[in-house]
Parts: C-alpha cells; structure tokens; sequence
C-alpha cells in the first residue's frame, strides 16, 4: 500500500508511535489553557483539526464512512496500548475505546493530566468531520470512551460537552 493509498496521510512510517508525545500533548494542552483560557484552547484544536488534519478530511469526503473507519483503524493500531473497537455501517462509525492510548501512557507515568484533555477529542474531530459532512459526539472519557461519527443531516443534537468525562 503506498503512502498515497494509506488510511493515515502521513510521511511518518514507523508502525507505532512514540508514547511519550503523549507528555507533549499534556504540557501544551496546559499551557495554552493557562496562558489563553479555555476559548483559547478550544481553538488551538479547531485549528490543528482544520489545517494539520485536512488530508484526513479529504479522505473522509472522497472515502465516506469506510475512510473514517480505515482511518480509524490505522490510528489506533499506530498508537501503543491503544484497545478500541470500530464499528462501521453505511451511516456512521462508532469507536468504543476500551484503553485510551495517551490517558493510559500519562497515568501510568504518574502525569497529572490537564482536566479538560479529553475535549480535544470532540473539537479536533469536529473540526476535522465538519469539512466532510460529517459530525462527531463523544460521551464519556477519563480512558475510556465512545465516539460516533455520523452524518451532518442526520440531525444529531449538538454535543453536549457535559458528557466528555474529565480527565484525573
């Protein structure tokens, strides 16, 4: 499979990734929270979901909901100690995550992990899916959540950010 046919867009080949980006991902979720508030944070992740992520909205436009189960699966399968079943059907994908990679990795090395951390999931995604026609919701977090990707029309109620557990 070429670089060009694979699910994850990127030049980075190794087959699994480096936990400890996880530590990064932490520290700059904190300090932009810090220095910016949450407004400020929230669209740090609008961003990187609109402008680094934008080969993975291009493929979930061309590949539908098969690209972002490809996709998906990919993902997790690069990230270590991930355990996330995908579930795909012609109107939606659900990602049960069992283990979240990064909650797991930051835990496990005594990190105090920024309370809002598993709202990225939902703003990133959001801003990825929006592009495409698509939308996510996400309940649950803190390790262990469920996320659908659906279609925009499906008339969905907007996420409730109340769901998306915080991390400890």
């Amino acid at each position: 499979m070429t670089r060009v046919d694979h699910p994850l867009p990127y030049t980075d080949t190794k087959p699994v990734g480096a936990a400890d980006f996880y530590f990064a991902t932490n520290a700059t979720f904190r300090f932009i929270l810090k220095r910016f508030g949450m407004e400020g944070l929230r669209r740090y992740w609008a961003d990187i979901g609109t402008t680094y992520y934008r080969p993975v909205t291009d493929r979930w436009q061309r590949g539908g909901m098969t690209g972002v189960a490809d996709y998906w699966r990919a993902f997790f399968a690069a990230e270590p100690g991930a355990e996330v079943e995908i579930r795909a059907t012609p109107d939606g994908v659900t990602l049960d995550v069992r283990t979240c990679p990064a909650i797991k990795h930051l835990r496990d090395n005594h990190r105090e992990i920024v309370p809002c951390f598993c709202q990225h999931c939902y703003f990133v995604s959001e801003a990825i899916a929006e592009p495409a026609g698509l939308t996510v919701r996400v309940r649950g977090g803190n390790g262990a959540c469920v996320q659908r990707f659906i279609k925009r029309e499906a008339g969905e109620e907007s996420q409730d950010i109340r769901h998306i557990l915080e991390a400890a």
